[in-house]
């Protein structure tokens, strides 16, 4: 199957289907670069610096918050074009020639609304935003997600319904940017109830992983959901398997999935799995070898990482994800004698009725294990995180949370109140 970002005709299937990071022909012949340093400025090269050599580090320090948060939405650096909501919740950031562009939802709360809207805005110091655009449905919006790939910015996004009691994907659409304030016409992208979970490049091979079936995940009883996991050989315009012949990498309970890969082409996936898989609830580690990287040997984890969001530094991968202040943090408590349907109703009303924190872990990729290491300041409803490489040791988080100097409130409290936009200093030392 191959998916495009036009509502043209989608462009002929391409010759190479070996996996991308094999360094396949591009279909105009070129190849598809190891190097994927890029360049910020607008001279049309790749403008995510995902990978460069010299941002990603050698793996070794410690990490620590260099500096407070700052608080950039609602802040008095947006554009007037802007009037944000109480709820400020899932977004992505991304450098595309020199500046950083920010997408929010904004809406009444957390939960599905015909009044929500993604906002867009970029800026060349995070400190004065000039405004983008917006695009609001009359149906609830949300997982926006940049791709920076040959000189182009692309936004994906889901539109999903207006039950703020359901989880109820539609479709996903794409945008190009073409100038400021101006976008393309959405275009329908991916099949039916397609997630765009992250977008990024990976050795200079626009890459996008996302997932289907989740219109169940929060009905009793085990899900059956795709991960899907797709690349891309002109810049963005047409999507296929990124594993050749791979449709779906994999089918369980995991929802939210990303991906990190080694410098060797190992693959290292986290994702959420609070529906439940073989009796087993909470996240799923998984790891594929470089000579079957989607053929994926994962391990269960008690704990739910929500928004997983992963990145490299070296051959280190970190994790940032939701974190929760009760039962060690353990969304399955292994109770023998519930079935499915009721331990995922008791599993759901504890987690969703304890605090919550936006948190940095480590990810042992051959033990498949992730350990703690940091909370970002945050509490309430919080996470959604999106990351900004700025050296080879120090990057920039940007999370949603409840006011980090307001009450720790529960997550469902926090889910129903304000929440905003926080960027954090991270150095690795």
């Amino acid at each position: 199957m191959v998916w495009t970002s036009r509502q043209s005709s989608a462009l002929a299937a391409l010759a190479c289907f070996t996996f991308a990071l094999a360094g396949c022909s591009a279909s105009d012949g070129s190849s598809a670069s190891d190097d994927s340093s890029g360049s910020d400025d607008s001279s049309g090269s790749a403008s995510d610096p995902w990978e460069a050599a010299e941002l990603v580090g050698s793996g070794e320090g410690t990490p620590r918050l260099d500096g407070a948060a700052v608080q950039v939405v609602p802040g008095p650096g947006l554009p007037p074009e802007i009037s944000p909501q109480d709820a400020n919740n899932n977004l992505d950031v991304v450098m595309h020639h020199g500046r950083v562009f920010l997408a929010v939802r904004t809406a009444p709360n957390h939960f599905a609304s015909e009044k929500a809207e993604l906002f867009v805005v970029s800026s060349e110091d995070e400190q004065s935003w000039r405004f983008e655009g917006s695009f609001a449905f009359d149906r609830d919006v949300r997982e926006p997600r940049f791709l920076s790939t040959g000189g182009r910015l692309w936004l994906y996004y889901a539109l999903l319904g207006t039950n703020p009691a359901a989880f109820e994907p539609g479709k996903a659409q794409v945008v190009e940017y073409r100038a400021p304030g101006d976008w393309t016409e959405p275009a329908d992208f991916g099949p039916d109830t397609y997630i765009p979970w992250r977008a990024r490049e990976v050795r200079g091979v626009p890459h996008l992983i996302g997932y289907t079936g989740g219109d169940d995940v929060y009905q009793s009883g085990e899900s059956s959901i795709d991960t899907r996991w797709w690349r891309s050989l002109d810049d963005g315009e047409t999507w296929q398997p990124a594993i050749e012949g791979k449709e779906v990498v994999r089918n369980g309970g995991a929802s939210e999935t990303d991906v990190a890969v080694l410098s060797d082409g190992t693959v290292v996936a986290v994702g959420r799995n609070e529906s439940g898989e073989d009796g087993k609830y909470g996240s799923i580690i998984c790891r594929g070898d470089p000579e079957a990287p989607g053929d994926w040997t994962c391990a269960h984890d008690r704990r739910r990482y929500d928004s997983p969001l992963l990145f490299r530094h070296g051959d280190q991968v970190w994790l940032v994800g939701r974190r929760s202040l009760e039962n060690d943090g353990n969304y399955d408590l292994q109770e023998e004698g519930l079935d499915p349907e009721d331990a995922y109703i008791k599993y759901q009303a504890l987690w969703w009725n304890a605090p919550k924190r936006c948190s940095l872990w480590r990810v042992d990729p051959v033990a498949l294990t992730v350990t703690f290491e940091l909370d970002l300041p945050s509490r309430g409803d919080t996470c959604f995180a999106s990351v900004l490489r700025r050296g080879p040791n120090r990057v920039t988080l940007y999370n949603y949370s409840s006011p980090i100097d307001g009450e720790d409130v529960d997550w469902i409290e926090g889910q129903l109140g304000e929440t905003r936009i926080y960027r954090h200093d991270v150095v690795f030392e």
